[in-house]
């Protein structure tokens, strides 16, 4: 594929998005973003990497980091992840990421690891395998992203713990289920620190190509096994953009995980990572400039999971 002329086209199609949805503010930190910024990038399972627009600006990774968390609890754990599904589904939840509904009806059990009850199941499994689930995600970000500058942002860690009133009562609930290991605190420390790191296009396309080569490190060391890497990309598929994965599915055809940062990262199996973002999102919390120049590469490359 001609990946610098799919781009360019991606990105055409995304600026042409100008004034579409709305930058998040639950989170005052996530408000100060340049709503018509924006990025891609794509790096290959043979090492090319491309990029075009703001594809090298930090952004806030938010939800985009559970990809992460959950690939590291998956990959830490010594019984496949049998303990770890015990405690959190792998079915679409049909609610908004941040919906207390569910949990009333399904005894603390999170419907998937992609909403935020969910993650933080995965987030309080990963903290009692490594002792430390926030430096865990971010070191494997540093590793394979080549970048040691990437961090935790402190002021939007800060304002999510500020203004976590739902994350709070969320980890709560599942507590008094018997569903968490660690203190209630612990779990939302570390959740919002990870969702807190600033990452750029380039990083999580570097990041997240472990998936596209099933499994394998950028350093050829593997991660997990080829079956564990297809099952993330299957859960990615059919829940990683919240209550609107069937839309994704529908227009973009690959596994992908979004944040409300306006970050989101696909994955063609066997090919590539891509990530596009731009901060203003629809009603879902998925990024409409990012989906857009996703639905486009995909639709003049021919190339989706389909």
């Amino acid at each position: 594929m001609d990946y610098p002329v799919l781009l360019e086209a991606a990105e055409a199609a995304a600026r042409a998005t100008t004034g579409r949805g709305h930058v998040a503010d639950y989170i005052p930190a996530l408000a100060e973003a340049d709503p018509e910024a924006f990025g891609m990038a794509v790096a290959t399972v043979d090492g090319e990497l491309y990029g075009v627009g703001d594809w090298e600006q930090p952004f806030s990774v938010q939800s985009v980091s559970k990809l992460f968390s959950l690939a590291l609890a998956l990959a830490y754990s010594s019984d496949g992840g049998e303990e770890l599904w015990r405690g959190v589904g792998r079915e679409p939840s049909g609610n908004p990421f941040n919906s207390l509904v569910q949990l009333e009806t399904e005894h603390g059990i999170p419907r998937n690891p992609f909403i935020n009850a969910g993650a933080l199941v995965v987030t309080d499994r990963l903290q009692s395998l490594t002792g430390d689930a926030s430096g865990a995600v971010r070191e494997f970000l540093r590793r394979e992203s080549g970048n040691p500058l990437l961090d935790t942002d402190p002021v939007v860690a800060a304002s999510e713990a500020a203004h976590g009133h739902r994350n709070a009562a969320l980890a709560h609930f599942i507590a008094s289920h018997g569903n968490l290991q660690n203190p209630v605190e612990t779990v939302l420390e570390h959740y919002y620190a990870h969702c807190a790191i600033a990452t750029s296009c380039r990083d999580l396309v570097l990041a997240g190509a472990f998936l596209a080569r099933y499994g394998v490190r950028t350093d050829g060391t593997r991660l997990m096994t080829r079956s564990e890497a297809k099952r993330i990309n299957a859960v990615l598929l059919t829940c990683g953009t919240y209550d609107a994965a069937g839309e994704f599915a529908f227009r973009v055809g690959l596994p992908g995980k979004s944040g409300v940062g306006g970050g989101v990262l696909a994955i063609l199996p066997g090919r590539a990572a891509i990530c596009a973002w731009g901060p203003r999102l629809d009603q879902a919390g998925n990024s409409v400039a990012a989906v857009t120049a996703l639905d486009t590469l995909t639709t003049l490359s021919g190339c989706s999971v389909f």
